[in-house]
């Protein structure tokens, strides 16, 4: 014999002392299901017999046992729990789970018992308990189900407990998890038969005559790419052909072509059906009179099809869930009767709007699951995405549309209502907040617990990054007292490692290691790009306001942004800023931009020059009091050690030394001074825009970069005044040849007072034998190099020194934070919550107070 539970449930095994409910706990589940109450005296009292400890004991028992039910596991409860009050604390832990109690009863003979007992060593107590404890069990047995267990096995013989072969674990009738789709869901019908005829030949839906019966109602409808449509509910009431919508979906669901999920009209007609008295308000009038003209049969046959919908639909490995009114995540999965309440209704506050309606709670504004929840019942004029959730009810009774969303595809496709069959008593594009989304207006409110402490962000490329407590301080001082506005924040770019150190005398880096590193990693073709001297620029350019407002939700602050690769307003000048995103907008339209890439907004990734402007006071503060010291006390140390020399006295190797740092020293300031020229316009500013990070719908890190570097162009040559093209070259590793060219054309760079290049695989993203490679190494050439490690790092003794370094620290956050920053446009692309574009974005800027060498 098989026991039959639920798969998820809080089980009570129940029975007198020495009736076997812990070996029937051991034979039958895992030691990790069962929480039993003398272990817990244990833990509490290290005596499992000591009865004093009871008290704690359970608490400590029901506080396990709540964690797990949190969790969705599976729980045992191996206690005596023969008297109604030791159970009810733990039918109310199954309640507040949405979790269904189930009760296994071991209810053996007396004398068995007390047998059992006289040969055990850990018990000892009177003969009286025994009869006691039968007597209580006796009393509560058949009051078991009104207590609130939902199963209940009763095993009155050891023949009866023995025969048990195991215990089988029933899905709830909610889990679908192994269907992935591809669905169709649709909102609300309210009897809107020609409507929903439309929207499903609009998907594409075949429709078959066929003889009528009382299961398939004349007409077979199905889809031929195996489609399954899920209905969200609420089919009947207020439409003026509610039997012919109820026999197409009861057809569909025979059929195994559509799933359907009650809402809450369908509950009160089920009810009315029935017998009920329920009031003939808010359309049930009109079904009732609709019906009264069907068959006996026919509506027997919608009593049982309404009766047996199931709460709620939990698929595609748990993410997608349906429900009628939306679902709350710890109701995800969970069977109970306050799941099925929200399921067909949600949640009130108790109070009522202007228009007589009771006001709901919007639990889809708390909502932070994984899961894809979609629903209905609440009107909306267009479907919105809010935390991950949708309601796809666009009124189509009331005069607006029926609506079904594909998944996983995500797409929206309505009909419009062919009339208004029904006056709302709220109009349907009544909105109070205009302007914004449902997702902008909860984005307006960050939650500092988001980002603070320890926290682990998962990405695409990378799988789980653990961003550190201390880490976290730093970010939010950035964050809350210079970012800009954090709507703008949906990318921040990584840190770039430099190349191994080269063997090569007097260079520091080579561009032989930069190739020899991808080479290594299984690439096959590079390409290689000049670094600009300049400062990395993130721009994001809107076609107009009204795109800024509805793709960032940002109000009266132009078209767009421009910040640091920190997430600080690159400009201080308000209207240098305006002027600045005006002229690449300008650029944008002529290169016709915004029709090629079917968007109204773009994400670049640039670099602006001149380096001055950003680093004025780096350069005023550090590099030129450097420079200005060392041409100031330098020529007089060399003359006089020079005087010292010709009177005799032994300064040659002093007086060589110090001429070698003078000359330096002067490489020195001619190397930062390449990096500065006046700035009195804009025309004074270059910008080399060198990826194209993100448009509407699309981030396109999936593009290579040539494809990056020849679509730039395209915008560049609009403006050749402003623009800067970004000179590059495509390397064969293989080709030796290539190989040399571009190594020719470094030295050519660095020695004309170029910075140097940077060396990026083809793809943007790439893979190796071990996962994710760089995205980019720097090689830098010696004068740029010098800027970097002072005015003396050529001297042998120095660079000797530096080429000891390592680069493993600096390529392990170059990797993290490039994962980070492609998740964060993956997840703005795909319209999530601002705080999970957030979640990577603050990543980003924890991880830069990682304890790693700046000047790598």
């Amino acid at each position: 014999m098989e026991l039959k539970i639920p798969e998820l449930a809080l089980v009570m095994l129940i029975g007198a002392s020495g009736s076997g409910k812990s070996t029937f706990a051991k034979k039958h589940f895992k030691n990790t299901e069962i929480l039993t109450s003398d272990f817990c005296r244990a833990m509490v009292s290290d005596d499992e017999n000591d009865q004093t400890s009871t008290e704690d004991a359970f608490n400590v028992l029901k506080y396990i046992a709540g964690i797990r039910l949190k969790r969705g596991l599976l729980t045992v409860i191996d206690a005596t729990n023969v008297q109604p009050e030791a159970r009810r604390d733990f039918i109310s832990l199954a309640k507040e789970y949405h979790c269904l109690p189930v009760a296994i009863v071991l209810d053996l003979p007396e004398r068995v018992l007390q047998d059992r007992n006289k040969n055990r060593t850990d018990r000892n107590f009177g003969p009286h308990v025994i009869p006691m404890q039968r007597s209580q069990l006796r009393r509560s047995l058949k009051y078991l189900g009104r207590e609130g267990f939902r199963h209940i096995h009763i095993l009155s013989s050891e023949e009866k407990v023995a025969s048990v072969q195991g215990i089988q674990r029933d899905p709830l009738y909610n889990d679908l998890k192994h269907l992935s789709g591809p669905f169709d869901i649709i909102g609300d019908v309210h009897g809107c038969y020609e409507e929903l005829v439309k929207l499903l030949q609009k998907l594409n839906y075949s429709f078959e005559n066929r003889d009528y019966d009382l299961d398939n109602f004349g007409v077979k409808v199905w889809h031929p790419e195996g489609r399954i449509a899920l209905f969200l509910g609420d089919l009947v009431d207020r439409g003026p052909k509610t039997p012919q919508v109820l026999k197409l979906v009861m057809s569909m669901v025979k059929d195994g072509s559509a799933l359907c999920v009650p809402g809450n009209h369908d509950a009160k007609l089920m009810k009315k059906l029935k017998g009920s008295n329920a009031q003939l308000k808010h359309g049930l009038a009109e079904s009732m009179e609709q019906l009264s003209l069907e068959a006996p049969e026919f509506i027997k046959k919608v009593i049982d099809f309404l009766d047996g919908l199931v709460s709620h639909y939990v698929l595609d490995g748990g993410n997608l869930v349906v429900a009628h009114a939306g679902l709350k995540e710890e109701m995800h999965g969970r069977g109970s009767g306050a799941v099925r309440t929200f399921c067909m209704y949600g949640e009130t506050t108790g109070e009522t709007d202007e228009f007589g309606l009771p006001v709901r709670y919007n639990w889809a504004s708390d909502y932070k699951g994984k899961a894809t929840v979609v629903y209905g019942h609440t009107p909306v004029p267009n479907p919105q995405w809010l935390n991950k959730t949708i309601c796809i009810d666009t009124g189509c009774v009331f005069g607006g549309k029926l609506t079904a969303m594909r998944y996983p595809e995500k797409e929206v496709i309505s009909v419009n209502a062919e009339s208004t069959y029904f006056e709302p008593s709220r109009p349907l594009d009544y909105n109070p907040l205009t302007g914004l989304s449902f997702q902008q207006e909860y984005d307006d409110l960050l939650d500092i617990d988001d980002v603070r402490g320890k926290h682990i962000v998962e990405t695409r490329l990378l799988g789980n990054i653990t961003i550190r407590e201390d880490n976290s301080i730093a970010a939010l001082e950035v964050m809350s007292r210079f970012a800009i506005n954090p709507k703008w924040l949906i990318y921040l770019p990584p840190t770039m490692s430099p190349s191994e150190a080269s063997p090569r005398a007097g260079y520091l880096e080579h561009p032989a290691e930069a190739l020899k590193y991808y080479a290594s990693q299984g690439v096959e073709t590079v390409v290689c790009e000049e670094k600009h001297m300049g400062s990395r620029a993130i721009v994001i350019v809107c076609k107009n306001e009204n795109a800024v407002l509805k793709t960032f939700g940002v109000e009266n602050e132009g078209i767009g942004v421009c910040y640091t690769r920190m997430g600080r307003a690159f400009f201080n000048d308000e209207q240098l800023e305006k002027e600045f995103l005006y002229r690449i907008n300008k650029a944008l339209d002529a290169s016709e931009f915004w029709d090629k890439f079917n968007t109204e907004w773009v994400c670049l990734d640039c670099e602006l020059m001149p380096w001055s402007v950003k680093a004025q006071a780096l350069l005023k503060d550090q590099y030129a009091s450097v420079g200005a010291a060392s041409s100031a006390a330098l020529p007089f140390v060399t003359d006089a050690l020079q005087m010292a020399k010709t009177r005799g006295i032994a300064t040659d190797s002093l007086l060589s030394e110090f001429v070698s740092k003078n000359e330096m020293s002067g490489q020195f300031v001619d190397s930062y001074r390449r990096y500065c020229w006046p700035v009195n316009s804009l025309d004074d500013y270059k910008l080399a825009p060198f990826h194209i990070l993100a448009t509407e719908g699309a981030e396109h890190m999936d593009k290579d970069h040539i494809w990056h570097m020849e679509n730039i162009k395209s915008i560049c040559e609009t403006d050749a005044r402003f623009f800067t093209v970004t000179p590059y070259k495509v390397v064969d590793l293989k080709n030796e040849e290539e190989v040399n060219e571009v190594t020719n054309w470094w030295n050519d760079l660095t020695e004309s007072g170029g910075e140097g290049m940077v060396v990026k695989p083809l793809n943007f993203i790439s893979t190796g034998q071990k996962g994710l490679i760089q995205p980019a190494i720097k090689c830098r050439g010696k004068e740029y190099l010098r800027i970097i490690y002072g005015p003396t790092y050529s001297a042998p003794e120095n660079i000797r020194r530096l080429k000891e370094r390592s680069v493993g620290g600096k390529r392990a956050l170059a990797l993290r934070e490039f994962a980070l920053g492609a998740e964060a446009l993956e997840r703005f692309v795909r319209k999530e919550p601002l705080r999970k574009v957030h979640e990577c974005v603050f990543g980003i800027l924890a991880l830069e107070s990682e304890a790693i060498d700046p000047r790598l």
